[in-house]
């Protein structure tokens, strides 16, 4: 059984950082790809980013370019993110998901099937 622990979610002020992390486990990770979902309050669930199983190539919304960085550690079987530079619009539940092909595809939600149970994080002063 696939399962996804994600962690180090919390409140941060405007400008704060945060990094979280997924701890996968039932399932050898390194030969997946990993993501990184947000669902803010009356939106639908966005890719914030996607990292390849062997953490060669990666992926980002827009709206997270250049302040957020997702990594991987695939004999610790964790996939990363460092948020920088949080602003207000950054808060939501955030989820990891893992795809069960081997193939690296776009940063959707649809593409993912295996979720976590999700960690919030506030961005607010």
């Amino acid at each position: 059984q696939w399962q996804l622990v994600e962690s180090g979610g919390g409140l941060v002020q405007p400008g704060g950082s945060l990094r979280l992390s997924c701890a996968a486990s039932g399932f050898s990770s390194g030969y997946h790809s990993l993501g990184w979902f947000r669902q803010a309050p009356g939106k639908e669930r966005e890719g914030v980013s996607c990292i390849s199983s062997s953490g060669d190539r990666t992926n980002y919304a827009d709206s997270v370019k250049g302040r957020f960085t997702i990594s991987r550690d695939n004999a610790k079987n964790t996939v990363y993110l460092q948020m920088n530079n949080l602003k207000p619009e950054d808060t939501a539940v955030y989820y990891c998901a893992a795809d069960s092909t081997r193939v690296f595809r776009l940063c959707l939600a649809g593409l993912y099937d295996s979720w976590g149970q999700g960690t919030q994080v506030t961005v607010s002063s």
